[in-house]
């Protein structure tokens, strides 16, 4: 009998997980379209290569690699139909949805490095110019060109579609606007299709075709080699300014920044969010583009200790979605400063402060002419005072009562007084009476002087 191992998870291997996730775009109808082009296009991809090689043509090398980028636009769109059937999970709790950025921006960059390849061997070309053959070159510019319009005209995609209209313009977009504004002065009837601006995809599909169609008659009629490598720095250049800004764009999503032209219906939401009722700060807030298209944040909004939370979380909610649609909102009450309890420290020998509290008063002041019930000053030669209040005056010692009621805070510390008629039977509200100093506690074991100690010893 075989051992039985519980709660063990079945490991598959990357190939494995691949073909798993293959197999669920494949049973979708919508992707068999997307794999015929795929097929067709590799097939076109090896005869271009393949004639490159017979002419020894550098521009329809450069022109062939928009047919490989082809491809991977085939690839991306594979991958943001998988993204829509894929749901979050614990470990993507905000979906897929930027597996299809990333697509946009490895085959851009990619691009990108195939016109800086073409650009190195034309460098070299230009030091040794070999022999151009003009056979196969017109076929595999109208080859390629027929196919990279039909893939693009032919399947939607939807990650590029929204890169090439969101991202800036590149610099062959704006000679060409500028050309069409011309034309279309002429002849208005071209200004649906050339402007506002041409797709860039299309676009550098016919620049390319239309510099390979230049360097064939070059040649044919001149024998003008070095054209074939100026065409292919043109490929190439027109290549990298294209794909550059979708590079730029797509990166910046991935950087998780703010989109620039949403920043100020963001700050207009923020500050109607502010003046909600039962709202009282806003903060932490952040927002960041999260795919193509979707919007995602989170915000941090402090209410009254009275208002409800449900409801102010309700109207947050209801503002920012109408912009944001991956939103998380954090809602917490005010909560008010406690005032910290501060003491004066005494020392431990003269009282236990677990049983009494004292009242700090000012030190007496020594004089020969104050008078022990008031603080009025006695001259020999006057009269006493006119009134004279049972109380004691600011320059009389600090009094000692006895603690009845319970610590406060926890610290350790009584406090109270000692009741009102013990207080008069010691004759503390008489004046004249009690002790020699004229104002004493109730208690029969309290040191007669400050600063002594229950025993009766002189403080250190």
């Amino acid at each position: 009998k075989g051992t039985i191992h519980l709660f063990r998870k079945s490991q598959r291997s990357l190939v494995g997980k691949l073909t798993h996730e293959f197999r669920l775009v494949a049973a979708d109808r919508r992707s068999w379209k997307i794999l015929l082009f795929g097929a067709i296009n590799l097939i076109c991809i090896g005869l271009l290569l393949m004639w490159c090689s017979s002419t020894n043509s550098i521009a329809l090398t450069a022109y062939t690699y928009l047919t490989i980028f082809d491809l991977f636009s085939l690839v991306t769109c594979l991958i943001s139909y998988w993204v829509m059937m894929k749901k979050p999970s614990p470990v993507y709790s905000f979906g897929f949805e930027r597996f299809e950025v990333l697509a946009v921006f490895a085959s851009t960059v990619l691009a990108q490095l195939g016109a800086l390849f073409i650009l190195k061997e034309s460098a070299e070309r230009f030091l040794e110019q070999p022999e151009i053959h003009t056979g196969r070159l017109l076929v595999g510019t109208f080859v390629a060109l027929f196919f990279n319009l039909f893939t693009m005209l032919s399947i939607k995609n939807k990650p590029f579609a929204y890169v090439s209209e969101a991202a800036s313009t590149s610099w062959l977009q704006e000679h060409v606007a500028d050309l069409s504004r011309s034309i279309c002065g002429i002849i208005p009837g071209l200004s649906s299709i050339f402007l506002p601006r041409m797709n860039p995809f299309v676009l550098i599909d016919i620049a390319g075709a239309l510099a390979l169609c230049i360097t064939y008659m070059l040649i044919e009629i001149n024998n003008y080699f070095a054209v074939d490598t100026a065409s292919a720095i043109a490929i190439a250049l027109m290549t990298f300014g294209t794909m550059y800004p979708m590079s730029v764009y797509s990166g910046k999503v991935l950087l998780q920044t703010t989109p620039p032209h949403v920043i100020g219906q963001l700050d207009k939401l923020i500050r109607e969010v502010s003046t909600l009722d039962g709202v009282l700060e806003v903060r932490n807030e952040h927002f960041w583009t999260l795919g193509f298209g979707t919007l995602a944040g989170s915000v941090h909004v402090r209410i009254r200790r009275d208002a409800n939370e449900q409801m102010v979380l309700a109207h947050v909610t209801n503002r920012l979605y109408t912009l944001v649609s991956t939103l998380t909102v954090q809602i917490f009450k005010d909560d008010w400063i406690r005032p910290t309890l501060s003491s004066v420290p005494i020392a431990n020998n003269i009282l236990n402060l677990s049983d009494h509290h004292i009242i700090p008063m000012p030190s007496l002041k020594a004089s020969d002419h104050l008078n022990p019930v008031t603080s009025t000053p006695a001259k020999p030669s006057s009269p006493p005072p006119e009134f004279s209040f049972n109380t004691p005056g600011k320059n009389v010692s600090p009094v000692i009562l006895l603690n009845t009621q319970t610590k406060p805070y926890g610290l350790g510390f009584n406090h109270g007084s000692a009741p009102y008629s013990t207080v008069l039977n010691q004759g503390l509200g008489i004046p004249g009476t009690g002790a020699a100093q004229g104002f004493r506690t109730g208690f029969a074991n309290v040191p007669s002087r400050y600063g002594t100690n229950a025993r009766g010893q002189p403080r250190p």
